[in-house]
């Protein structure tokens, strides 16, 4: 009987923790997001009026919601592969490097964006995507072309602000990659070279193979984390110009903060929770047939 109790033992500080933080609120924001609640109600709690879904009715002909959706999903969809593919191959890079010194400074200067913060990102990427003193629009007027409105231009915006987030995460799935790619047994490339396979088989017939747990990993959090995609739009640009920027979670903290409108951010941030969930359980059913 003791034997059956001690894993809920140890599983339990990890549950309550899940369920304080995470589920409960989860069930309170789709309470709140059948509701009017907004500032007044958060003074006045007999002022807040059942509504149904009325809220999620506003938000399918709200012309800015739907494009936050178009943005995040172009963000996830262009931007969660070229993370991963960049990760990868910086990880395949370092890792053939062994213990050489250099490339023990290559991880930490690739890693390094991922602890830096976005404020201080963003003093840095300004600069270098100002349209007239900005140091790309300098090096692509040496060959003569014109100056590309990085963020200004509503269709050049977007990837504009996906350049600066693969930069700035390739930096933790590097690692994640490359603690998998150390703990492939040496043996098993050994063996690979008595029979004669080259790199090219080596990679695609043990590296990969071996790194299927750790891809299931970095894209499952790589497409919940660009899901919840806010600091690159809200710091950059604010969501601008004309929308062509603003993210699902941007969306619902403008309606929550900016119009006081918190029932209103409920119910998107519902919708958005959704989706990720949805993401994350064809994820695991993919992982699963592979299994």
């Amino acid at each position: 009987m003791k034997r059956k109790i001690v894993p809920y033992l140890f599983l339990a500080p990890a549950l309550v923790v899940l369920t304080v933080c995470c589920i409960i609120p989860i069930f309170m924001a789709f309470g709140i997001s059948l509701t009017n609640m907004d500032m007044k109600g958060l003074a006045d709690l007999n002022s807040v009026q059942f509504i149904g879904l009325s809220n999620f009715r506003e938000l399918s002909k709200d012309t800015v919601f739907i494009q936050s959706i178009k943005n995040t999903l172009y963000y996830v969809v262009i931007g969660v592969p070229l993370v991963v593919l960049v990760s990868l191959m910086l990880a395949l890079l370092i890792n053939s490097g062994g213990e050489r010194k250099a490339f023990s400074v290559l991880r930490a200067v690739f890693y390094s964006p991922s602890i830096t913060t976005m404020v201080a990102i963003a003093i840095v990427w300004l600069y270098l995507y100002n349209p007239s003193i900005g140091l790309l629009n300098h090096i692509i007027g040496l060959f003569g072309m014109e100056p590309v409105k990085w963020l200004t231009d509503p269709e050049m915006s977007k990837n504009s602000l996906l350049i600066l987030s693969i930069w700035k995460n390739m930096g933790i799935n590097m690692l994640i990659f490359l603690a998998a790619l150390q703990s492939i047994p040496k043996e098993l490339y050994e063996a690979a070279a008595i029979d004669g396979a080259d790199g090219k088989n080596k990679l695609f017939r043990i590296t990969l193979p071996n790194l299927k747990f750790s891809f299931f990993f970095v894209i499952v959090t790589t497409l919940i984390g660009w899901f919840q995609y806010f600091e690159e739009p809200y710091v950059m640009t604010d969501g601008g110009p004309l929308n062509s920027t603003i993210s699902m979670a941007q969306f619902v903290y403008q309606s929550g903060f900016y119009s006081s409108r918190f029932a209103y951010a409920a119910a998107a941030s519902i919708v958005l929770f959704v989706l990720i969930f949805v993401v994350t359980l064809f994820q695991q059913m993919i992982q699963a047939r592979r299994d």
